[in-house]
């Protein structure tokens, strides 16, 4: 199987308190993917922060409006630094998410 790798960075101003606030609610997922994805939540996440083994069930219909249905687990956070999603159910063969998060000035 090959595997590919995409990286890119984001600067959002703001304490680091703040964006992982946001970030890390998976109730925000569907604020910042791209509306023509169709992203839809079907779990229910009210007032459950993320954690490791958390799974996220949603649909997203990235091609010709076809839904998708697709599962994540958080399998790893590290409060305001990191965290990891990985596909369980989904059109990927593999994919492992990281989600860093540092101070303006910092490398990872």
């Amino acid at each position: 199987m090959k595997i590919y790798q995409k990286s890119w960075q984001t600067l959002v101003p703001g304490q680091i308190e703040d964006v992982w606030e946001f970030f890390s609610n998976p109730e925000n997922l569907q604020r910042i993917t791209p509306k023509y994805m169709n992203f839809r939540i079907l779990s229910d996440l009210k007032n459950d922060s993320m954690h490791p083994g958390m799974l996220i069930r949603y649909t997203v219909s990235p091609l010709a409006n076809i839904p998708l249905n697709w599962v994540t687990e958080i399998t790893a956070v590290k409060h305001h630094e990191y965290f990891v999603d990985e596909q369980r159910i989904g059109p990927y063969s593999l994919w492992h998410h990281k989600h860093h998060f540092r101070p303006q000035g910092i490398r990872c």
